[in-house]
């Protein structure tokens, strides 16, 4: 397309204007008004790095302006570079000279960025913070973001006539009224209809879980039943998506048969729950019925996530009681050590949980919603960037994918449970140490916990680093097998075997996780059969599968998935 033709030379002088100006507010300078006033205090920290790096930004600066010199002659100085990132892959961006250059220009700027802040003298955890508050800022920035800078919005509000234009608003006001940017086509999914549609029954259900059985789809099942307690946060059914790739439809085709704990979406009348309450009520209850109704002399347990850490914490409660309801222990992407959290943990202080205990600590709720931008900024340019310039500049609404459907279905958590949890692993670390949390009145060792555990962590994952999901190894007092899946913290656990898909690496426990991994073995394809073998080492023989849920005490409520997981997010 041919776009406008402003005076170049006052656009590479804004532009330079303004980049020395973003400079400048970062550096700790005074205001260009003259006032005298220092920069923000954010920004004292760089103040030395930025002063060091003059020269650095300067030929910076020389390159920027030989490169739009050459450009705008027509020298060739200014020949086209080929931009690996994908937000400028299109042709339209190297087509025209002035939008390749802004896409130069800012690619070098935020390499400049990175540089500075890489040798800036700011201790480990500092930088990490700063790293990631400037990455939000640079990745905002992009050119690709505005409508005047982004030659392919440009061109397709040209070709519909301004029709694109039209609909991105329309799209932009639809989403403004719920609160977040859409990442899929909603209504092409229902819970229970096209997701979440493993045959089973609600076998119980009190103010914050329902119990689902699931219906056996062989003659024959092992005698232990599988407990699965699924996060708290997001709704459970990532482990019941679709029946090509349900974690819990094949292991119900493997003869288990399957409990799954539905954790309430709390409302104001959950307000003032608890971490202990999740486990009573939650876990230890769940249990307690997946006994009662199989008969079995105990369960094998399966936990996911925060799952993991709820199961984890319970089953070192019943320890604590002398209780041994567990026959093994399955963790998915757990951390039981907190020691290195990854880029969730940078946000967390003695500062903001303290706030946060003050506002909902004794009662209220943590919104699914907040959560969900929190760990959507963790990936900005995969999970909000692309999604406002196809819909708001491009008036694309997003297609059906039913990963993301479930990744908007926001669950709010209690106020004192989420502050409980916030404090006690992630700021101060205490539940890898014995006796370091009081939790249902009795202080918590994991090490007690002594049943077989299979620990199961992802190569990629952003939210749990895998060597901190093998740190909990260190912790359990049973035999422990470790395996770690390629991929990311969803895609690397839901991987089913059928699909043939990634890989997984397996080996002996060894001191440290990176020692572990030099000694693996990577093999190809999913993790399940692995896990599907283990499990069975430790499920009894196998009886004749029962022909209805529940028992007499525990009559089926209503048909899986049950009324809990459709309550949406007030």
């Amino acid at each position: 397309m041919t776009a406008p033709n402003p005076d170049p030379s006052k656009w590479l002088t804004d532009l330079l204007a303004g980049q020395q100006e973003l400079f400048r507010i970062l550096g700790g300078g005074s205001d260009p008004a003259g006032s005298g006033e220092a920069a923000p205090p954010l920004a004292l920290p760089f103040m030395s790095p930025w002063m060091e790096g003059t020269k650095a930004l300067l030929a910076w600066q020389q390159q920027a302006s030989n490169w739009w010199t050459g450009a705008l002659a027509g020298s060739g100085a200014g020949a086209q570079v080929p931009v690996a990132d994908r937000r400028f892959a299109g042709e339209a961006w190297r087509n025209d000279p002035r939008f390749d250059g802004l896409t130069q220009t800012y690619l070098g700027l935020s390499d400049m960025v990175r540089k500075n802040l890489d040798a800036a003298p700011l201790e480990g955890r500092s930088k990490a913070q700063w790293g990631f508050v400037l990455r939000q800022v640079v990745d905002a920035l992009s050119p690709a973001n505005c409508l005047a800078t982004n030659p392919e919005a440009l061109q397709t509000a040209l070709d519909s006539g301004g029709a694109s234009l039209v609909e991105g608003m329309r799209l932009f006001v639809q989403d403004f009224a719920r609160g977040r940017v859409s990442m899929t086509d909603d209504s092409a999914f229902e819970v229970g209809r096209n997701v979440a549609t493993t045959p089973g029954s609600v076998v119980f259900e009190n103010d914050l879980i329902q119990l689902i059985q699931y219906a056996p789809t062989t003659a024959k099942v092992h005698e232990r039943p599988l407990l699965i307690v699924p996060p708290c946060i997001n709704k459970y059914y990532i482990l019941d998506l679709q029946p090509d790739n349900s974690l819990v439809a094949h292991a119900v085709a493997q003869g288990h048969t399957v409990f799954l704990v539905s954790w309430r979406n709390a409302g104001p009348e959950q307000g003032k729950l608890g971490w202990d309450d999740y486990l009573e009520q939650g876990v230890v209850q769940a249990i307690d019925v997946a006994l009662a109704i199989s008969g079995a002399d105990r369960v094998n347990t399966l936990g996911f996530c925060i799952g993991g850490t709820l199961l984890a914490s319970a089953l070192a409660v019943l320890a604590a009681r002398g209780d041994e309801k567990a026959a093994s222990l399955t963790l998915l992407t757990t951390m039981l050590d907190f020691s290195d959290t990854g880029e969730l943990g940078l946000m967390v202080s003695e500062q903001a949980v303290a706030a946060r205990e003050a506002t909902i600590g004794h009662g209220g709720l943590l919104k699914g919603r907040e959560l969900a931008q929190v760990f959507a900024a963790l990936r900005a340019n995969d999970l909000i960037w692309p999604y406002v310039v196809n819909g708001y500049l491009k008036g694309k609404a997003p297609p059906a994918f039913d990963l993301l459907f479930w990744n908007g279905d926001d669950t709010n958590l209690p106020g004192p449970m989420y502050c409980w949890y916030l404090r006690n692993t992630y700021l101060e670390n205490k539940l890898r140490e014995p006796g370091g949390t009081m939790q249902c009145g009795l202080p918590v060792d994991l090490g007690q916990i002594t049943v077989p555990a299979f620990v199961y962590a992802s190569r990629e994952d952003h939210i749990v680093p895998w060597q901190t999901a093998y740190a909990g190894t260190q912790l359990l007092g049973g035999d422990v097998r470790f395996v770690l899946g390629a991929s990311g913290h969803i895609a690397g656990v839901i991987n089913p075997p059928a699909k043939k898909k990634r890989n997984h690496w397996v080996g002996k426990l060894a001191a440290d996780a990176d020692r572990w991994l030099e000694r693996a073995e990577d093999v190809p394809g999913s993790w399940w059969p692995a896990w599907m073998d283990w499990l069975d080492e430790h499920a009894g023989r196998l009886v004749a599968a029962p022909k209805s849920a529940g028992s007499r005490k525990h009559k089926p409520i209503e048909a899986a998935p049950g009324r809990y997981v459709k309550t949406k997010a007030p």
